[in-house]
């Protein structure tokens, strides 16, 4: 009997034949040839190592199938396996470094002819930017090599092979090789060839490789630049004068590269074979005194973690989706990037060098699948792996090292810890000192130069930010980093705020890294966004995988708003002197001279005055209290009446790359005075009559006390209501099971409150002469619970006018917050136009409420939904002084005391409860309006920390009060 030898996809080494790795650049006057299009291509369920026939000269593939390159050819056909996703454990049996026979294999075929100009002399180079999980290569019927790395570069030397037509490009990719114990990164599985294969011309005398080495010294303002490059050639910046010979270091007076003012001087290497385009950022990185600093200063990341990602595409990002990612973290305040947990396309961190963001670069390494098994055969702790991390890193750190962007190398994400990390943190450092090294798991920071931690709880940080923290000596004198937290997974994530307070107090804290920028919904046919589950896997983490701050379309999310606002630069706010606005420029290096601001008066939500506001040019780190003008008058001699807010906006005073003039970077509010309660509604008598009883323009049923129809509109349903359909941050993680709420919640039963009606009075309102008051006590408890909440309705009236005063009296011993607090009411499903005063024109909850500008808003009952991939509690609008719905001729309008939440849908809680994806959710007959006195805050616990505990108080007594009108029919306002 024959026993199977483990094939080469299975060594642990990197591969054998490719080229050493070296930088990378986008273009040079040497010859390229793009072979990305269309491939031939043949699927094989195993990795049937015997059959390479497919790469000997002249085999006819004609009939195989065809597959786009770059792509994954799951995504590319039903009958080509299916995507699947796991966020922890191993899709496969965890027999390192084995994997099994059902090993999906991908043959591809690329003919392809030089173009005539191709030129005869020199080299050439066939490069590969990214192979998912292996790939085997042969040219012409001579096999090249292989390699692993997934999201790495390889070069084979083909200059001898290539003819001038005919070319044979053979290529075999497995799913699986010992690889991919190296790449278990929290994203969906998709094999192929999915980022792009290029021919390179190298003339005699080009360069192999080359460093670009930049630093800054803030002292006198001047650079020192150094080109070392493995040919001798000439370095020129023509903008500073320099012109000197690679290896030569000149010092000229600069102006620095920062995330913020990403300057970038356009220079030339030129070789005798070769002329490179550089573009050179002058900036030095350090810690000093236990703060990370550029250039001197201390920086605060605003920061999210980015897979990459596309709905259609997978993995595979074209450049124009790359461009509009860069634009949109910097349109919504983003100034760093996590590249988690891989080096990105090498062309998103040149854009990340043109528009300016801090660049955390993160080797291709990820073994978290061994944490469940207690880090038994963990690779980074093997040294016979060691090689292959080695490997890794040196590719990431040499392909990247010219971008000023990148400020940190990481080692990798979840690995544990063993000898493997540190050989890498050693190689690493001899290659290029200039960086800071990163890497969370090291919790002793043996090999790193930032202590890095994900999800820790607010209170944690506050003791890492006073250096009260144990631990060892070492890493107390590090700055904190929280490389991952606030998880924005589904509706979230709550709890931004106070994370950026303890960044803005404590010099130690630098910010951190948002989980994560984009939800990985993959188009599917029947849900619109598929998750883990949808396409039939044995293994899955389900929507784990949709925790972004744009959903799979790049719509930005609430989530992303809330972040926005959270981290804006400019900070507006309340001045000693009510007459001002105080003016802080959060920057760490730019000051505001790009900046324009305005100012806008409102009352009771509409603006009635507006203009420029004169702002004097601060320094970062620098406030003033700028002056406003008078308030508008409204009317000859008085101010207006109602509730009088001012409104400060900070926006770009001239066109940038990512966004035009005028684009809002940072906005305030300053209330003027406050809102006035509504206006009693009592007087008015009750009649009763054939079992109904009339108040005022309200008509109830006389044995419940039910309201029939409410100043016309016939209503279903009004009472108490406590539940929501749990959003992923309620239903937490079993790591924290006390704050699992959406679980505990449902075990109490308050999605099933039962509710008894204890009494239906109607009694003379005490203290008139005249006038009624409809009581309807009742119980509302669980089934099977001895807790209760006792709740009285009291309807008044003055006629055309309904008031109605909700008191609740929480009974038993209650140990969990509510959901919410407020009442349900059905409506026709005609009231589709909504219009209120309030906090908009987004969702917002306690803890997300930020980015909810007081204001008059409009919108149907469907704009007012947010469509998570799984939907949840969603489109509750925060302080709502009064909510109209309407249809163009009836209209309701709900008038609160206290502000209140309030949503509108097409779908009972019930029906949002049991959806899992949005194709689930089917409009009924009647559009559902929430009131809600309360709500439970939102927290990050699908990850990380819960909700803090002001945002989530046991039930209490509580009491609020909603006067129902219909418009154009009330007395004019008092």
């Amino acid at each position: 009997m024959r026993l199977s030898t483990p094939s080469w996809y299975e060594d642990v080494s990197p591969g054998r034949g490719v080229l050493p790795p070296r930088a990378w650049y986008a273009r040079s006057d040497a010859a390229a040839l793009p072979l990305d299009g269309t491939w031939r291509f043949r699927l094989s369920p195993t990795a049937d190592h015997a059959d390479e026939s497919f790469a000997a000269e002249g085999y006819d593939a004609r009939d195989w199938g065809e597959v786009t390159v770059p792509g994954h050819w799951v995504l590319q056909g039903e009958d080509r396996g299916a995507p699947a996703y796991t966020n922890v454990v191993y899709p496969f049996p965890v027999d390192p470094p084995r994997v099994p026979t059902e090993n999906p294999t991908g043959d591809h075929l690329r003919r392809f002819d030089l173009p005539d100009d191709w030129p005869e002399a020199g080299g050439a180079v066939l490069r590969f930017d990214g192979v998912d999980s292996c790939a085997r290569v042969w040219l012409n019927g001579r096999e090249l090599g292989e390699f692993k790395g997934s999201r790495l570069p390889h070069e084979f030397s083909v200059g001898r092979i290539l003819r001038p037509r005919g070319n044979v490009l053979a290529v075999r990719v497995h799913q699986w090789s010992s690889g991919s114990y190296l790449e278990d990164q929290d994203q969906w599985w998709l094999p192929g060839i999915f980022r792009g294969v290029t021919l390179l011309h190298r003339p005699e005398g080009a360069p192999g490789d080359f460093f670009v080495h930049a630093s800054y010294d803030h002292a006198d303002g001047t650079g020192t630049l150094r080109v070392v490059c493995d040919v001798p050639g000439r370095v020129t910046v023509p903008e500073l004068g320099v012109d000197v010979a690679t290896g030569e270091p000149v010092t000229v007076p600069v102006e620095a590269w920062t995330a913020e003012t990403p300057r970038l001087y356009a220079g030339e290497l030129a070789t005798a074979g070769e002329r490179i385009p550089l573009r050179v950022g002058f900036r030095t990185v350090r810690v000093e005194n236990g703060v990370l600093t550029v250039n001197g200063r201390r920086v605060l990341f605003r920061g999210v973690n980015r897979h990459e990602f596309h709905p259609d595409h997978g993995r595979c990002l074209d450049p124009a989706t790359m461009r509009r990612d860069v634009e949109l973290m910097k349109r919504h305040n983003v100034n760093a990037v996590r590249t988690s947990h891989y080096p990105p396309h090498p062309a998103f961190l040149d854009l990340c060098d043109e528009y300016g963001l801090w660049v955390i670069d993160e080797c291709d390494l990820e073994t978290h699948g061994f944490q469940r098994l207690g880090w038994r055969g963990n690779p980074v702790d093997d040294a016979r792996w060691t090689p292959a991390l080695l490997d890794r890193a040196a590719r990431m750190v040499e392909r990247d090292k010219n971008h000023p962007s990148v400020i940190l190398w990481s080692l990798g994400n979840e690995c544990g810890t063993g000898a493997g990390l540190g050989a890498m943190a050693d190689a690493i450092r001899e290659r290029d000192p200039s960086r800071l090294l990163h890497y969370e798991g090291d919790r002793s920071c043996e090999h790193t130069d930032v202590y890095s931690r994900m999800y820790a709880s607010h209170d944690e940080v506050d003791e890492i930010g006073r250096r009260a923290d144990e631990g060892p000596a070492a890493r107390g004198a590090l700055p904190f980093v929280l490389c991952e937290y606030a998880h924005a997974m589904g509706n979230g994530p709550g709890g931004l705020a106070a994370y950026q307070r303890l960044f803005e107090t404590y010099e130690r804290c630098q910010g951190g890294f948002v989980w994560e920028w984009i939800d990985h919904g993959l188009t599917h046919p029947v849900h619109g966004y598929a998750y883990g589950g949808d396409f039939g896997e044995e293994l899955h983490d389900g929507n784990f995988v949709c925790d972004g701050l744009l959903f799979p379309d790049r719509t930005p999310s609430p989530g992303l708003a809330e972040f926005k606002k959270v981290v804006e630069p400019v900070r507006l706010g309340a001045a000693r002197d009510a007459g001002a606005v105080r003016v802080t420029n959060l920057r760490d290096f730019a000051d505001l001279s790009d900046l324009s601001f305005t100012w806008s008066f409102q009352v009771d939500g509409e603006t009635t005055g507006s203009g420029p506001l004169k702002v004097p040019v601060l320094a970062a780190g620098e406030s003033a209290e700028v002056d406003l003008p008078e308030p508008p008058e409204h009317g000859p001699g008085h101010r207006p009446a109602g509730e009088r807010t001012w409104t400060v906006r900070a926006e770009l005073a001239r066109d940038t790359r990512w966004a035009p003039a005028g684009h809002e970077v940072a906005w305030g509010q300053l209330p003027v005075s406050a809102r006035r309660p509504p206006a009693p509604a009592h007087g008015a008598r009750a009649v009763v009559r054939d079992g109904r009883i009339v108040l005022g323009p309200g008509v109830f049923d006389a044995r419940t006390g039910a309201p029939l129809t409410l100043c016309g509109v016939p209503l279903a349903g009004l009472r108490l209501d406590v539940w929501r359909a749990p959003t992923d941050n309620d239903n937490g993680s079993a790591r924290r099971p006390d704050e699992r709420f959406g679980r505990l919640w449902r075990e109490l039963g308050l999605h099933r409150m039962r509710h008894r009606i204890d009494a239906v009075s109607v009694d003379r309102t005490p203290g008139e002469a005249a006038g009624d008051t409809l009581t309807v006590l009742t119980r509302v408890a669980p089934a099977a619970r001895d807790v209760a909440l006792r709740t009285a309705y009291r309807w008044t009236s003055d006629g055309t006018r309904l008031r109605l005063a909700v008191s609740v009296t929480p009974e038993g011993e209650w140990r969990l917050p509510l959901p919410r607090l407020g009442v349900t009411l059905g409506l026709p499903a005609t009231l589709d136009e909504v219009v209120w005063f309030g906090g908009g024109p987004g969702e917002a909850y306690p803890d997300t409420r930020e980015a909810a500008r007081l204001g008059r808003w409009h919108g149907t009952v469907d704009d007012l939904q947010t469509p998570y991939v799984r939907p949840q509690e969603n489109g509750a609008r925060i302080d709502t002084r009064w909510v109209e719905l309407g249809d163009g001729t009836d209209r309701l309008r709900v008038e609160g005391d206290p502000a209140f939440w309030f949503a509108a849908r097409r779908w009972t809680d019930a029906a949002l409860d049991a959806a899992t994806h949005r194709g689930d959710l089917v409009p009924g007959g009647s559009v559902w309006l929430r009131l809600d006195h309360a709500q439970q805050g939102i927290g990050s616990g699908s990850c990380g920390p819960g909700v803090l505990p002001e945002f989530g108080p046991l039930p209490a007594p509580a009491a609020f009060a909603f006067t129902f009108t219909a418009p154009g029919r009330e007395p004019a306002a008092s």
